[in-house]
């Protein structure tokens, strides 16, 4: 009986304190097999097997334990020895020698040329068109006749009319000289004053139908296509050409609302179309949105460009790029070279080969390129790569010195 008490209290060591153990099931089922053999034993043999079988089982319940603790001793040993030996390898790092230089706080926006004027051509009256003067694609002077409808009608009018003038003209010279002589009423003489002013008048308004019915350029500018022919019945819906003023050109872009006090009349800008030239054109901001707009807050303003020779066209897409701040000796660092450690701006100076930890204070920032106010002076040598790697103290070998304006 009391060999199948210690079966049992195997049994529940195995099934309850053990289960973490893979193997266990498989000596449990083993171990079931003991009790038939366990009667037929010795006293002695019976608790010397027992014995045994517990040591067996405590020694796979504690193995883990014991083999992590190996394991954790082992790693604390051999870390000092790594640890020194990173530290004392040396990392290969760009420099750069710090020098003053201009800072320029650069903004870049899109826009569009436009034309400093753009008409579409029409008549005043409807009518026939009788004659075309202008060359398509030709450049034009204000005033130029271009085009011309039908005035034969308005015409014959006024030769009527000026033919009734000198007869009008003598009968009123007539009453005035009966006047002096009291022969005739004032009243009659203001009458045929009257009817000559009248038909002076009449005269003039033929002559202004007449000049509706000729198309002249408003301003200097280029012409564009025809878009009818000689015998079109023209009205005044109907457009003839279109008129543009290339010289000078307008530049219009827009800002955000943040930009909006900098973008002021005066403000220099450069602009390139966006072609393969990349050539660089400069211009000068003239007019200013009243208001931002609503739906985009972005403020719109327009620069002018002189176009001399007239080689830019209207309608050209733009690249802008806008100088609002220009800072003269400033010590500029890659952006790169800088780091946020706990709240601070890191900075990591070469010194007798080691990194130098330094704090600094930053200024402007560009795209590629920071200000930095404290913490670096002129000549210091500023690593600029590898620094996520670095560690104050730590060794550095000079791969390359870099170019501050070029990078290179």
């Amino acid at each position: 009986m009391p060999a199948k008490k210690t079966i049992h209290s195997i049994n529940y060591v195995i099934r309850f304190k053990l289960p973490h153990l893979k193997t266990l099931q498989s000596v449990r089922k083993k171990i079931t097999f003991v009790p038939n053999n366990l009667f037929s034993m010795k006293r002695n043999t019976k608790i010397l097997l027992l014995i045994v079988i517990v040591l067996l089982i405590l020694g796979m319940a504690f193995y883990p334990k014991l083999h992590q603790l190996y394991i954790s001793k082992n790693q604390a040993e051999s870390a000092p020895a790594f640890t020194t030996a990173n530290r004392n390898k040396a990392l290969n790092v760009n420099v750069q020698v710090m020098q003053p230089e201009t800072l320029n706080d650069l903004i870049h926006a899109t826009g569009s040329l436009i034309p400093d004027e753009e008409v579409d051509l029409s008549f005043e009256t409807s009518g026939k068109i009788t004659d075309i003067y202008f060359k398509e694609g030709s450049s034009v002077k204000k005033g130029d006749l271009l085009a011309k409808v039908n005035d034969s009608p308005l015409q014959a009018e006024l030769k009527k009319l000026e033919a009734q003038v000198p007869l009008a003209e003598d009968r009123l010279y007539r009453q005035k000289a009966l006047l002096a002589k009291d022969a005739v009423s004032k009243e009659t003489y203001e009458q045929v004053s009257t009817e000559l002013e009248k038909l002076k008048a009449d005269i003039e308004l033929i002559k202004a139908r007449i000049a509706q019915t000729e198309l002249r350029a408003p301003f200097d500018g280029e012409i564009g296509l025809r878009l009818v022919s000689e015998g079109t019945y023209a009205s005044p819906s109907t457009i003839v050409a279109r008129l543009t003023k290339i010289i000078p050109l307008k530049v219009e872009f827009s800002t955000t609302q943040e930009l909006a006090s900098q973008i002021t009349p005066g403000v220099m800008i450069r602009f390139a179309l966006n072609n393969a030239s990349r050539a660089m054109y400069q211009a000068s901001v003239y007019a200013v949105e009243s208001s931002i707009e609503m739906k985009t807050r972005s403020l719109k303003a327009r620069a002018i460009y002189p176009n001399p020779g007239g080689h830019l066209k209207p309608g050209s897409a733009i690249s802008i790029e806008i100088n609002l701040k220009e800072i003269k000796n400033a010590l500029t660092v890659p952006s790169e070279a800088i780091v946020a450690e706990m709240g601070l701006d890191i900075a990591y100076r070469y010194h007798n080969n080691k990194a130098q930890r330094v704090e600094v204070v930053k200024g402007l920032r560009t795209a590629s390129r920071v200000q930095v106010l404290q913490g670096l002076e002129q000549g210091d040598t500023v690593i600029t790569t590898g620094v996520m790697q670095l560690r104050d103290g730590m060794a550095v070998t000079i791969d390359k010195i870099l170019n501050e304006k070029t990078g290179d």
